[in-house]
C-alpha cells in the first residue's frame, strides 16, 4: 500500500514537474517561434528570435551610440531618434519586425496600416501590458479601455469644447506675460541674453496647466508638477527594460523615491480637492478650470471616483505639460535655423494684433503661425511612437498580425518619408497652406497627436497655447541658436533636445511701442 501511494505520489511529481517544463519551453520559446514563423510566411521580415532578451542589447547598444555626439544642423533625424528602428527598416522594410524580450514589435512605417491599425475598428488593439511603474505615473483615461474608457473620454473631451477653451484664454494670456516680462528685464541691461527655452517652457507650460487645471489653486498644482517631473524621469528608466516580476517591492534607493512622490503628490491633490469640494458645497465656485469640471462631472453622473479625478489631473500634466513644453522649444530651434519664416511670422502677428492684446479671435487668424507649428510638429513630434498590443489574430489590409505581438508605430519615420511628403527633411510651412491631407499627397500621414478614437483630446488646448505663446515672443523678440547649441533629438518618452536648447533672444525695437499682452 505504502508502495502504492509512493509510485503515485512520485507519478504526479513527474506530471507537475513536466507541466511546469512544457508551460515554460511554450512561453520563452515555442510561442515565440510560433510567432516569428506566422510573420515570415507572409514574407514580413525581421530579426530571428533570441532566447530572454530578444534585441534588447542591441537597440540599448544603438541607443548609446547615437546619442553620444549631436548631429549636423538639419531635420534628418530619424537615425539619431531611433537608431535601432531605422536600421530595421532598412534592413527589412517599412513593415518588419524585432523581439523585445521575448515579445515580438511589428514596426509598421507604412501610413495607410498605421491609419488602420489607430482606427482601430475592430477593437482587437489594445493599450501593451505595461510596467507596473508607469502606473506611479498615471492611470488615466490614456491607460483604459473599453466601457470605462469611453465613459472617461466623454468627460475629458466635455473639459477641452471650444467654449471652454476661450475661457481659458486670459490664463493663457497672463502666464505667457509673465515669462515675456521676465525675459525683458534679463535682455533690459546688454540687449541680449541667452537661456534655454527647453526650460522655460516646461515652466510656462506648467504654469499655463496649473492655473486651468486648478484655477486659484495653481500655486500648489506648480508645486505638484514639479514633483511629477522627477516621476516621469524615474519611470522612464524603467520601461525601457524588461520589468522582472516582483521588482518593484524591493526597497532599492530609486523604488522608494517612486513611491514617496506618489504618496506625496496624491496626499497634495487630495488636499486641493477637499478645498474645491468645500467651495462646491458653499455654492461659491466661479471657476472653470479642470479639477471643478471633473468634480462636477464626478457629483451630476457618478461617473467617476475621487480617485479617478486624482488620476487625470496627473494625466493632464504629464501629457499636456510635457508636450507643449517640447513643442515649442523646437519651434525657436526651427525658427532660429530658417530666420526667414521667423521674420514672416513676425510681420503676420504684428499684421493682426498691432498694438492689441492676445484673444481667441486673433490667435485663430495666425496662419502662418499655425502652418509653422504644423511643420515643426511634423519633424518634430513631441510623441515618437505609438504602441497598440494586439490581443487576437487581427487582419489589416494584406496582413494578418498574430495574437500578443505588440505594433510599433514610429511617427518620425512616417513624417519624413518621401512616398507621403515633398522633399520630406526640408523646413516647408508652405506644404500645410491647404491642410494637413494637401501635405501629405492626399494621404493621412499626420499623426502628431495619434488618430482615431483615440487621439489626443487635449490637442486644441495644446495648439491654443503654443500659438499664443510663439505670437508674444515673435511680437517682442527676435532671436537665434546660441553658439553653445548642439542638435540632438532624443527620446525621453517625448522627443526632446538632449543637451538643452540655448537661444540668444533680443529685444526688438518696435516691441517699446507695443500695449500689453
Amino acid at each position: 500500500m505504502e508502495d502504492f501511494i509512493f509510485k503515485t505520489m512520485a507519478s504526479s511529481f513527474a506530471l507537475l514537474v513536466l507541466n511546469i517544463v512544457i508551460r515554460l519551453v511554450n512561453n520563452i520559446w515555442w510561442r515565440s517561434r510560433s510567432t516569428e514563423k506566422l510573420l515570415r510566411q507572409q514574407g514580413i521580415r525581421g530579426s530571428s528570435y533570441k532566447l530572454f532578451n530578444g534585441d534588447i542589447s542591441d537597440m540599448k547598444n544603438s541607443a548609446i551610440k547615437a546619442s553620444s555626439k549631436p548631429i549636423s544642423l538639419n531635420h534628418q533625424i530619424v537615425p539619431r531618434v531611433f537608431p535601432f528602428v531605422h536600421k530595421m527598416v532598412q534592413q527589412h522594410g517599412n513593415v518588419s519586425f524585432y523581439w523585445f524580450g521575448r515579445t515580438a514589435r511589428l514596426i509598421v512605417a507604412d501610413a495607410e496600416l498605421a491609419r488602420l491599425i489607430l482606427s482601430n475598428k475592430n477593437g482587437h488593439f489594445i493599450k501593451p501590458p505595461r510596467n507596473p511603474f508607469i502606473e506611479l505615473l498615471t492611470l488615466g483615461l490614456t491607460t483604459l479601455e473599453g466601457e470605462t474608457w469611453s465613459k472617461r473620454r466623454r468627460v475629458i473631451t466635455s473639459a477641452f469644447q471650444l467654449e471652454k477653451l476661450k475661457a481659458m484664454v486670459p490664463e493663457f494670456s497672463t502666464s505667457c506675460h509673465s515669462m515675456i516680462e521676465r525675459w525683458e528685464k534679463l535682455v533690459q541691461p546688454n540687449g541680449s541674453f541667452e537661456l534655454d527655452v527647453s526650460v522655460e517652457f516646461e515652466a510656462l507650460a506648467g504654469d499655463v496647466i496649473a492655473r486651468t487645471a486648478f484655477g486659484s489653486s495653481y500655486q500648489e498644482g506648480k508645486k505638484i508638477f514639479e514633483l511629477q517631473r522627477e516621476q516621469a524621469v524615474l519611470v522612464s528608466e524603467s520601461i525601457n527594460s524588461i520589468y522582472i516580476p516582483g521588482f518593484r517591492f524591493l526597497p532599492t534607493r530609486k523604488n522608494k523615491r517612486r513611491y514617496d512622490l506618489d504618496v506625496r503628490i496624491r496626499a497634495m491633490l487630495g488636499g486641493i480637492i477637499k478645498k474645491k469640494e468645500q467651495v462646491m458645497k458653499e455654492g461659491k465656485l466661479k471657476e472653470h478650470d479642470l479639477l471643478s469640471i471633473l468634480l462636477q462631472c464626478r457629483d451630476e453622473h457618478n461617473s467617476l471616483t475621487t480617485e479617478d479625478v486624482i488620476e487625470e489631473c496627473k494625466l493632464f500634466y504629464f501629457a499636456g505639460q510635457a508636450t507643449t513644453a517640447v513643442t515649442l522649444a523646437w519651434t525657436m530651434v526651427v525658427l532660429s535655423m530658417h530666420p526667414d519664416w521667423q521674420e514672416k511670422a513676425r510681420e503676420e502677428v504684428l499684421e493682426v494684433f498691432g498694438k492689441r492684446a492676445h484673444d481667441f479671435k486673433g490667435i485663430n487668424h495666425l496662419k502662418i503661425v499655425s502652418m509653422i507649428l504644423h511643420e515643426v510638429l511634423r519633424l518634430y513630434p513631441a510623441i515618437p511612437d505609438f504602441h497598440k498590443y494586439n490581443w487576437c489574430e487581427t487582419k489589416i489590409g494584406n496582413m494578418s498580425i498574430p495574437a500578443g505581438v505588440v505594433v510599433c508605430i514610429p511617427v518620425p519615420l512616417l513624417h519624413h518619408d518621401g512616398n507621403y511628403w515633398e522633399k520630406p527633411d526640408e523646413f516647408n510651412p508652405l506644404r500645410f497652406s491647404e491642410g494637413v491631407s494637401k501635405a501629405s499627397k492626399d494621404h493621412i500621414a499626420f499623426y502628431p497627436f495619434g488618430w482615431g478614437p483615440r487621439i489626443c483630446p487635449g490637442q486644441n488646448f495644446a495648439f491654443l497655447e503654443a500659438r499664443m505663446a510663439l505670437a508674444m515672443i515673435l511680437q517682442r523678440f527676435s532671436f537665434e541658436l546660441s553658439p553653445s547649441y548642439a542638435h540632438a533629438p532624443s527620446c525621453s518618452l517625448t522627443l526632446k533636445p538632449q543637451f538643452g536648447a540655448p537661444i540668444v533672444i533680443r529685444r526688438l525695437e518696435t516691441s517699446n511701442k507695443l500695449g500689453g499682452c
